[in-house]
């Protein structure tokens, strides 16, 4: 059982505490990083909310963080 899965059994059984945690990291993130990014974050907490819930939102694909993006000032492949 992988961690996402333990994730969502969690949340199964306590889906009181996942807007709790979610809103708690996403908070401390944006505390971090001077509210730059914080459209972003609201996103993310949302996205998370719902996969942890069972709702409609998508497991996170494995890589590294931005991976299939190119690096800034490159162009993507053809």
């Amino acid at each position: 059982m992988g961690f996402l899965d333990k994730a969502k059994e969690f949340a199964g059984k306590n889906p009181d505490k996942v807007d709790t945690f979610t809103e708690k990291a996403g908070d401390a993130f944006d505390s971090r990083t001077g509210d730059k990014y914080a459209q972003h974050t609201d996103t993310a907490q949302q996205k998370a909310g719902e996969y942890l819930k069972g709702g409609q939102g998508q497991a996170p694909q494995g890589g590294q963080p931005g991976e299939g993006q190119p690096p800034a000032g490159e162009q993507p492949p053809a």
